[in-house]
């Protein structure tokens, strides 16, 4: 019964992960330089266990005519991997 409900609390922590800013394409996080991207994933905790996530790679790419970056992590502790998506947004001059 533990196990079914780990499971359970799993699968809807990855649901919320997906709801949450950086979790899809189309809710990416708004970093003001890519070269921060790399800094703010490995800053993220696990959305399953809190651990550290480990930046495996990053690509980038248009998407709805928006050019956004994936970095793509695993948890060191769990080893659950998932995708952040970010999006660069230069501060506009004030």
């Amino acid at each position: 019964m533990r196990e079914r409900a780990a499971r359970e609390l799993a699968r809807d922590r990855q649901k919320l992960a997906l709801l949450s800013v950086g979790g899809t394409p189309e809710r990416p996080i708004e970093v003001a330089s890519a070269s921060v991207i790399a800094v703010r994933a490995r800053g993220t905790p696990c959305p399953l266990c809190e651990g550290t996530l480990r930046l495996d790679d990053e690509s980038a790419g248009t998407r709805d005519g928006r050019l956004l970056h994936a970095a793509h992590v695993s948890c060191v502790s769990c080893g659950v991997a998932r995708v952040l998506w970010f999006r660069v947004a230069p501060a506009l001059p004030s």
